[in-house]
């Protein structure tokens, strides 16, 4: 009973501090993640970190991102295929590289200050995703520049982790790491491509309640498992089904019937849950480290995806939005300091202090993303208004 006592406090909280948010001119989802902090161990204790409540946080994320596949225009997504690949890979070398002298100075093997720029590296946008929503950015140019990256970041940080894996004297064959994320993308595609349009067809005249909209949620879940089986986040893989679906004919009915799940009662688990990972334990110890990896973590990757993005011909401003989108380290570097962790290329004290540093990047990443792309579509109504 306790665990839906806490539920009804996390909805309750995260929908009257996004409203707060919004208010104050920033997105509702910096509300949610404040609010997270506030309701966790680190400060209240009316919310505490448990199984069930990840487990229902991951489904969250997995909505969330296939919602976004439903959204994106494909033909967008194509021809941003290059600019995606710059804001990508820019995106990694830079962190990448600084984050290694980090570790070097901080007395690092070359081994272990390698993990940290990788871990540095990875991205996030799940939270992005909700910014460009609120900012109605979703099915621009930026906004599938920035999703292209992020498919394309996951994947180039799990191969390059695997092969600091196999280095390592690890477990790990980069073969057959490389050979998985072949098999799944290719798979998937197939699937996106004739498979569930065909599972649509068949579930829609099925006479029980709900029957496409559950259709829909096995391809999504299905995917993401998939994904997650073969070395690839979760997240891509419900990204994936979302586009799927979005070039059925039943695109608009599942949209606002998963839209409505998903926002009502999974997804505000998810942002909340993010903030009641926090914990202050010792912080005042280790406050300079924290401050400088945050900063660190922060300016790489704004700065590294950004100078991709004007590579690839967008404005200083747009490039800038795409960088702070691009910033959020998420789930996905907690994924990867927790196998440092397990194979112990990072000690606990460290481990503790770079999940803060992701909490900082994730919660900085909307007021950053509001501001660079509202002064962008300033600058381009004065142009068009002189």
């Amino acid at each position: 009973m306790e665990l839906i006592f806490e539920l009804a406090i996390i909805l309750f909280a995260s929908k009257i501090a996004g409203d707060i948010s919004v208010k104050l001119g920033q997105p509702s989802v910096l509300g949610k993640l404040l609010i997270g902090v506030i309701l966790g161990p680190a400060v209240l204790g009316l919310v505490s970190e448990t199984k069930t409540l990840e487990e229902l946080s991951q489904i969250g994320v997995i909505l969330l991102m296939f919602i976004a596949g439903m959204e994106t225009d494909l033909n967008e997504f194509k021809r941003s295929g290059k600019a995606a690949t710059l804001v990508g890979v820019s995106g990694i070398i830079v962190p990448l590289f600084v984050g290694y002298l980090a570790g070097v100075m901080m007395g690092m093997t070359t081994i272990e200050a390698v993990f940290l720029g990788l871990l540095l590296s990875a991205t996030s946008v799940s939270i992005s995703v909700q910014a460009l929503k609120e900012l109605n950015k979703m099915q621009s140019k930026e906004g599938t520049t920035i999703l292209g990256a992020a498919v394309i970041d996951d994947v180039l940080v799990i191969i390059a982790l695997a092969f600091l894996m196999s280095m390592a004297g690890g477990d790990v064959n980069l073969s057959m790491v490389i050979i998985k994320k072949v098999l799944f993308f290719g798979g998937a595609i197939l699937a996106a491509w004739k498979v569930v349009p065909w599972v649509l067809k068949k579930f829609a005249p099925l006479k029980v309640t709900e029957s496409l909209l559950t259709s829909a949620l096995i391809i999504c879940f299905l995917f993401a498992y998939v994904a997650e089986l073969t070395g690839v986040a979760a997240i891509i893989g419900a990204y994936i089904a979302g586009v799927a679906i979005s070039q059925t004919k039943f695109k608009h009915e599942i949209f606002g019937k998963v839209e409505t799940v998903s926002y009502s009662f999974f997804v505000p688990v998810f942002f909340t849950s993010i903030g009641v990972k926090a914990s202050f334990d010792g912080i005042s110890q280790h406050l300079g480290l924290i401050i400088g990896l945050s900063i660190l973590a922060i300016l790489t990757k704004l700065i590294g995806a950004a100078v991709g993005a004007k590579l690839a011909k967008f404005p200083w401003r747009s490039s800038l939005g795409i960088g702070a989108a691009m910033v959020s380290r998420g789930e996905v570097a907690l994924i990867i300091a927790t196998i440092g962790l397990e194979t112990k290329l990072i000690n606990q004290e460290l481990f503790s202090i770079l999940v803060i540093v992701v909490l900082v990047t994730t919660i900085v990443t909307p007021p950053m993303m509001k501001y660079f792309f509202n002064q962008n579509d300033a600058r381009k109504e004065m142009k068009a208004s002189a």
